[in-house]
């Protein structure tokens, strides 16, 4: 059999259909190649102890002719802050390590009423407010196409595996960059949803306001889409969603607003190299595309978003005291430090916030769809929190997260695409923005922008 993490989720059901294979031996290959990866890579923190019986049930179901979906039998990895039946949500924390879950969050529903089966959690920074992928409970987890680099975070778990090969596409959650930068680092396809476009129930508490999304990873835009149909839609458990008018499936011709740089902050050659490119490739598909600067201020947004997350850790360790006695040093004195921010600063960046989304539908009345880098650096050493210089120019923790923290703010989409060719082996990642509940057109935009310019998936090892 062909190994199956070098298919696309439909030739694999191709396979399921004809009898050629079945989930139990794709199963059982991707366990091997866990074994043979993840001692590098570090990408897996809890197996799944029903894989087997999940995939015989699967292997049954395409056997009597009557699977479930498109995603019956594939295997699929899981961030380790998404609730999954049978399974600990560690959160990279030792605060929650011992809590077996006794039901699934809503998207782990919808992932396994498919018929999709879980391989396992993988690892994510503690409380998943970090920009790389370490933490004291597991380690670090390294970039699969350079184990000594990062893929980046939160969800840097769940992309270094799909990128080495070790699950047919995954689950992350993104709440200021976290699917898109380390989409972006590994050579994937990564989709931040809008708010409300998959809905949550049942899940950890929220330490981003509103801005954290469940989305999907996968090594192309078809099995990108099959993810994202499967989790999107309304449900009554979660008010914030709903259902918007699909678009075709092709983009047709679009007005592009393409912002290479923000306010002068320093980003990388090589990802401005490959933004140009990525600009010249969608004037050649015939859409109108104008490289300007952005059109709203981020300055106050970028000024207030630390205080997000340490005010966020405040109030979960207050409700749950419980939770403090075993997080580690760092997140009790982030938690300390937004217990004393006042509360007309958390009102200051309910209005910041409320602004940029005003704001937000003023671009997207004169645009379809923004254009930018997913980072202004490239991957850098994997146990590193980030990057402190980029270009030659000194810069913070957030240095290299200035392009992705607006759009979870403002709520709307964004989807990582992989522009060649590679630098040093690896892909450079630019995400594509549009309007509430226009993720289909940025889907559809995608794959035109992958046929006119294809990349060839990053060589697997082994």
């Amino acid at each position: 059999m062909t190994e199956p993490w070098t298919l696309s989720i439909a030739e694999l059901a191709d396979l399921f259909q004809s009898g050629e294979t079945d989930p139990v031996a794709v199963v059982e290959a991707f366990r091997r190649r866990i074994a043979d990866r993840d001692p590098e890579l570090n990408c897996y923190v809890a197996m799944n102890p029903t894989l087997d019986a999940e995939a015989r049930r699967s292997a049954a179901r395409w056997r009597d002719g009557v699977p479930l979906s498109a995603l019956d039998g594939v295997p699929i990895a899981v961030k380790d802050n998404l609730v999954a039946a049978g399974m600990p949500a560690t959160w990279g924390s030792a605060a929650f390590a011992d809590d077996i879950r006794a039901a699934d969050e809503l998207p782990l529903a919808r992932l396994r009423a498919a018929g999709a089966i879980v391989l396992g959690k993988t690892n994510t920074p503690e409380f998943a407010v970090d920009g790389y992928t370490s933490n004291a409970r597991f380690g670090t987890t390294r970039n699969a196409l350079n184990p000594a680099l990062t893929p980046g975070g939160s969800s840097g778990g769940s992309a270094s595996a799909v990128a080495a090969g070790m699950a047919m596409a995954a689950l992350g959650t993104d709440g200021g960059g976290s699917i898109r930068r380390p989409a972006g680092y590994t050579g994937l396809y990564g989709l931040k949803p809008g708010i409300g476009a998959i809905p949550r129930s049942g899940g950890l508490p929220q330490v981003l306001l509103d801005f954290e999304v469940v989305g999907g990873l996968a090594r192309s835009v078809a099995d990108l889409r099959l993810l994202h149909d499967c989790l999107a839609g309304p449900d009554r458990r979660d008010p914030a969603s709903r259902s918007y008018p699909r678009v075709p499936a092709s983009a047709g011709l679009l007005r592009i607003l393409h912002v290479p740089t923000l306010a002068n902050q320093p980003c990388d050659r090589a990802i401005l190299d490959a933004s140009d490119r990525a600009a010249e490739t969608m004037r050649s598909l015939g859409h109108l595309v104008q490289t300007a600067e952005m059109p709203v201020d981020l300055a106050a947004l970028n000024a207030i978003w630390p205080r997000i997350a340490r005010i966020g850790l405040a109030r979960m360790f207050d409700a749950a005291p419980h939770l403090a006695a075993r997080a580690s040093p760092p997140y009790l004195e982030m938690a300390v430090e937004g217990r004393n921010i006042p509360a007309v600063q958390l009102w200051e960046i309910f209005d910041i916030v409320r602004d940029l989304r005003r704001d937000a539908a003023r671009i997207f009345a004169d645009w379809d769809v923004v254009m930018m880098p997913c980072a202004a650096a490239r991957p850098w050493a994997a146990a590193t929190p980030y990057p402190d210089t980029i270009d030659g120019r000194s810069v913070g923790p957030r240095g290299h997260a200035i392009y992705t923290g607006w759009v979870n703010a403002a709520g709307i989409p964004g989807l990582a695409i992989p522009v060649g060719p590679p630098v040093e082996g690896i892909p450079v990642g630019l995400q594509l923005i549009a309007d509430i509940g226009q993720e289909d057109l940025l889907l559809g935009l995608a794959a035109d922008h992958g046929r006119a310019a294809p990349l060839q998936p990053a060589r697997l090892r082994g």
